[in-house]
């Protein structure tokens, strides 16, 4: 029971961590319109802003999860968690763009450390049975905490500007860094097997040289072309709505809408994967997606049509990335688990740095709303492919040592 109890906080203690970083990568988000209004931004410039957090998670994916692997998932957490701390109060109280756009990245770094070695933990600690439906609960936390800081934001931002996004996310932060300190546990796999050995010491460049091959290209592939079309769908929603003639606060209501179904999304899914291969139900979640996303393009002008397709289109789209949690760790053997789900989430992230550029770009050059929204539809397609091309044993694909 006492064994049991310790898993479910580890787990719960997860979950929280990830709700905050739900908020942390969706700041940004939705202070984009005031941001812009205020330094009389480019579009192509808020792309830049848009991604730099992302490009911050990639890094601190691929450059932090290794470390985790060599010293264990909960002190590379504590640090990034002070690393994200830092970078949204600093964002907070950011004087220019460039100042931002530093800070963006610094935000990013801290939270990109924390995803991969978090979601292992939750990995560890589940039951196998329950395994999947375990981490897909893990997912679910984003959500809530992108629509809790979505309520919040929307209520914040007209009252007190665009940094109030910013200083609710870097208070909370702050706030649950006494519980991560005290609470969060080690990997339990990692404890067991921690040992001298060439992947604990070795370089970057070792560490990932069992994972060479093809089963993982693929998954890469999945994870980058997913978070491509997610992180665009998030990222701009709030401002291409508003572009598309909707007020700036029924575009922030836009944004909260598809984080709120993200909640039911993850959830439902995390139900489902207790009856229902992840492996399934994630390709159902990318197929779905690719053509709710392109209906979603066709209604973004019609307020009424718009907020419903953007409650469902957050349903599905989340229940995708919550399967990317569920159907990553479990492929890892222990002594590389970390680094084999750092470096899927940093590929990913480059899919999710690209997205919302290559959207800043289009727009300056013409692009309306609709067509951006039938572009990203493509990437889904692309990786519901690549999921169906990967070798699988017993339903799941397993990238050995």
């Amino acid at each position: 029971m006492k064994t049991r109890r310790h898993a479910l906080i580890g787990i719960a203690v997860c979950i929280g961590l990830n709700m905050l970083d739900g908020f942390d990568v969706l700041a940004m988000s939705f202070a984009a319109s005031g941001v812009k209004a205020d330094w009389h931004l480019l579009d192509s410039q808020l792309g830049a802003l848009l991604s730099a957090g992302l490009v911050g998670m990639g890094l601190g994916s691929l450059l932090l999860s290794p470390c985790a692997d060599r010293w264990g998932r909960r002190p590379v957490i504590i640090l990034s968690l002070m690393l994200a701390t830092s970078g949204m109060l600093g964002s907070a109280a950011a004087r220019g763009y460039i100042d931002l756009l530093v800070l963006r990245v610094l935000t990013g770094i801290g939270i990109g450390g924390t995803i991969a070695s978090v979601a292992v933990i939750v990995c560890e600690y589940a039951p196998e049975r329950w395994r999947g439906a375990a981490l897909a609960a893990y997912a679910t936390g984003y959500s809530i905490g992108a629509t809790i800081g979505g309520a919040f934001a929307a209520y914040a931002i007209p009252l007190y500007g665009w940094r109030s996004a910013f200083a609710i996310g870097g208070t909370l932060s702050l706030l649950i860094l006494p519980f991560g300190w005290l609470w969060l546990p080690e990997s339990r796999d990692f404890n067991l097997a921690r040992r001298p050995s060439a992947v604990g010491r070795g370089s970057i460049r070792g560490s990932i040289a069992p994972l060479m091959n093809a089963s993982t290209m693929l998954v890469w592939v999945v994870f980058f072309c997913t978070m491509a079309a997610f992180y665009f769908i998030v990222s701009w929603t709030p401002r291409l709505l508003n572009a598309a003639g909707l007020s700036a606060r029924q575009g922030l209501t836009g944004g909260v809408l598809l984080n709120l179904g993200g909640i039911a999304g993850c959830g439902l899914f995390a139900y489902a994967a207790l009856r229902i291969g992840v492996r399934r139900l994630l390709l159902g979640a990318l197929l779905a997606s690719a053509v709710l996303i392109a209906g979603f393009g066709g209604a973004v002008t019609r307020l009424d049509i718009a907020l419903w397709t953007a409650l469902l289109l957050g349903v599905i789209a989340n229940a995708a990335m919550a399967g990317l949690y569920a159907f990553g760790p479990p492929l890892y053997p222990t002594a590389v688990r970390a680094t084999g789900m750092g470096w899927a989430i940093g590929i990913g992230r480059f899919g999710a740095i690209l997205a919302p550029l290559a959207s800043g770009l289009l727009l300056d050059h013409g692009w309306a709303p609709a067509q951006l929204y039938f572009l990203f539809s493509v990437p889904f397609l692309v990786a519901a492919v690549a999921l169906l091309l990967i070798r699988s044993e017993g339903g799941i694909c397993r990238i050995s040592q």
